[in-house]
């Protein structure tokens, strides 16, 4: 009365593995995440150079760039050269609020990773950008290792 079915069923059972497609581990996922993360921040801050060059973005744009060729297994991320384009000032707040949230991201990917060193770095750009939106006459100041690791929960600075 009903024809059998020939094809292989594309739903699986529960409790059975299917071996028909990679998988990866947390940690792997969260890598992947975080450097996506760091590689969003630091195309922001391609854009910011290219509006106001600083020596903050320089040396912000260059850590970033390691840490997302270590997240990557050694493959250096690929660069931005934008220009600059009409209304810099307004432009510049919102790449800074952009920045700002990417690396609160990456700050949150960091800390389930429990990886301190990028946890440290996104807080230092966090804290980067919300006091260049917040005063967008005046230049980013730099901010201390020590002052970036203050503001991290105390677990995560422990480690």
């Amino acid at each position: 009365m009903y024809e059998p079915i020939r094809t292989k069923s594309v739903h699986t059972m529960a409790g059975t593995t299917s071996s028909d497609f990679p998988h990866r581990s947390r940690e792997e996922e969260l890598d992947i995440q975080l450097a996506g993360h760091l590689a969003a921040l630091l195309a922001a801050t391609d854009e910011l150079r290219a509006l106001a060059p600083s020596d903050d973005l320089d040396v912000a744009a260059a850590r970033l760039s390691a840490r997302v060729a270590r997240l990557r297994g050694g493959r250096p991320p690929v660069r931005s050269s934008a220009g600059a384009a009409d209304g810099p000032e307004q432009e510049a707040a919102g790449l800074h609020r952009r920045a700002h949230d990417l690396a609160g991201r990456a700050l949150v990917v960091a800390a389930s990773r429990a990886d301190t060193a990028s946890a440290i770095l996104a807080a230092e750009r966090m804290d980067a950008h919300a006091a260049a939106f917040a005063a967008p006459s005046a230049p980013a100041p730099a901010v201390a290792a020590a002052s970036a690791a203050e503001s991290l929960p105390r677990e995560l600075a422990a480690r």
